[in-house]
């Protein structure tokens, strides 16, 4: 979790590391701009000073209500002030807030509230008619550790989002220390749970801000769910307050809301997964509210194609910053500027100097420059273990501090880094081994794909073959149709899909990423001979 020694004071001495923790950070934005607007939701809006003394009073109610620094408080609330005030309370109390999504339930809140013994849970009262104060009944009941239940909304049998006068100075904070812990990027079924500090979070959030152009005077529409990393700091909520901007929260991820506020707003930067930017880039054909406060268009959490990139640069008049990153820490941005290509085909550079990367082969050795390579990554806002979960570190970290991705990569001359896909998003078609993404960014490009996920099917002959589920707009292509259109592109045989499944719509994740997992589990059980 902590960077060596060695490491830890290289990072100190070039200034990657602050050693100043998120409570005290908004303290010195507040009284640098009490009146500048800190935070906007549906009806309310907060300044700087206000937003600072409502984290003073929540802070002390969990005081008040026995928590202290060192306890764990499991978060599961919408985008908005609650959500805002509460993170930041915890950060100035010295509690370590867990990030959970409000599309979670029992399986993924246990998992968290047992390995973390978590003090408290927050939690709204009723999202999309699903009750979570019911949902905290049984947590509760069978997690004595969990002795508070705090409601945003009717508290019903629990109670409501604490606030009392704070009574003394804060305790001190070590921003070495825990501030929040997200679950991991990985693929696989259970997540872990990544632990960052003040110290490596805030280097992500700042780096990008800058990588972005956000500054005290940019607004961050969070349209995504706010506790997810790419939402929350790459730069997000956290870099837009590092920065001394305005955060702008937005429940609904959907075009019309979110357009009305980047209108209202004056946004200037937001955050899409590809699967959010279609149904942006569909509504942008009707909607003519006006959009040209919008400098920045990040797009990323899964694969983007060209033609997505060209056409939210057509339709959005911005630069479209494509990003790669993850719960553990790496993150590479195309900053504004760069050259077309750059933008169109890369997911950017690295933060500085200071993010050390390696490229290795099956057998871990090193690829050749311009080689597809699984990336490992280490510097100062990496992690190097994951939380109380040992039996996944040894195969997750090298000796030397290395987090392995499980993304295969490469990296342009320019040293723009270019995703291939993952180890294991791999179909062993008779012994060739075929990446799901590159055949997903073939068939991406083809004029009436608009969603596409390839996954691997079970094959008498050859032990699997390709998958392509396909949402198609304008059309109905055929198999035959999709394999000569590859073919044209000088795809090899090998690499064209073997079954095509078209489908109204594909399963998504709570953060609006396709879920592959449902669609392997579904090809799975079928057997093409």
């Amino acid at each position: 979790m902590s960077a060596s020694v060695e490491l830890a004071a290289a990072y100190r001495k070039a200034g990657h590391w602050s050693d100043e923790p998120f409570g005290a950070l908004l303290r010195r934005r507040a009284g640098e701009h009490p009146d500048r607007i800190a935070v906007v939701t549906p009806g309310e809006r907060l300044s700087y000073r206000d937003f600072d003394a409502r984290v003073d009073r929540f802070a002390a109610g969990l005081r008040s209500a026995g928590l202290s620094a060192g306890d764990f408080l499991v978060a599961q609330l919408p985008n908005g002030t609650d959500f805002m005030v509460t993170m930041f309370a915890c950060f100035r109390a010295g509690i370590r807030i867990v990030f959970t999504l409000t599309a979670h339930r029992y399986d993924e809140v246990a998992m968290v509230v047992e390995r973390t013994g978590a003090k408290a849970y927050v939690v709204p009262e009723v999202i999309a008619g699903f009750d979570h104060r019911q949902l905290a009944e049984r947590i509760t009941a069978e997690f004595p550790s969990v002795e508070n239940v705090f409601v945003a909304g009717d508290p019903g049998p629990f109670a409501p989002l604490p606030s009392a006068e704070p009574d003394h100075a804060d305790p001190h904070v070590d921003a070495a220390d825990i501030a929040l812990l997200l679950l991991s990027s990985g693929t696989t079924a259970v997540p872990k749970l990544v632990a960052r500090t003040h110290n490596d979070f805030s280097y992500v959030a700042r780096k990008t801000a800058e990588a972005s152009g956000l500054t005290g005077h940019g607004v961050f529409l969070a349209a995504l769910p706010a506790g997810h990393s790419f939402t929350l700091g790459a730069p997000g909520v956290i870099g837009t307050v590092a920065a001394g901007g305005t955060v702008v929260l937005q429940p609904d991820p959907g075009p019309q809301d979110s357009f009305d506020l980047i209108a209202r707003e004056r946004v200037t930067t937001t955050a899409l997964t590809p699967s959010l930017a279609k149904a942006w880039l569909a509504a942008r054909e009707w909607n003519t509210a006006d959009l040209s406060s919008l400098e920045v268009l990040q797009c990323g959490g899964s694969g983007v194609d060209r033609r997505l990139v060209g056409d939210l640069l057509a339709a959005f008049g911005c630069h479209v910053q494509q990003n790669y990153g993850m719960s553990e820490g790496l993150v590479t941005l195309v900053p504004a500027g760069d050259a077309e290509e750059n933008v169109l085909e890369t997911q950017g550079l690295l933060l500085s100097a200071a993010d050390e990367v390696r490229l290795a082969g099956a057998g871990g050795e090193q690829v050749a420059p311009g080689e597809v390579g699984e990336l490992l990554a280490r510097g100062p806002g990496v992690v190097h273990s994951y939380f109380r979960a040992p039996e996944h570190d040894e195969r997750s970290f090298t000796p030397d501090g290395f987090y392995r991705t499980g993304d295969l990569v490469r990296f342009t001359e320019s040293g723009h880094l270019v995703v291939a896909g993952r180890v294991k998003d791999l179909v062993n078609r008779g012994g060739e081994k075929v990446a799901a993404r590159e055949v997903e960014q073939h068939l991406g490009e083809h004029p009436v794909v608009h969603q596409v996920a390839v996954v691997p099917a079970p094959h008498d002959a050859l032990g699997e073959c390709t998958c392509a589920y396909v949402v198609a707009r304008g059309g109905r292509p055929t198999l035959r149709e999709l394999r000569a259109f590859m073919r044209a592109r000088g795809v090899a045989a090998y690499k064209l899909p073997d079954i095509l499944e078209l489908r109204d719509e594909l399963p998504l994740t709570a953060v609006g990423k396709i879920d592959k997992k449902v669609l392997a589990a579904e090809a799975a059980e079928r057997t093409v001979a």
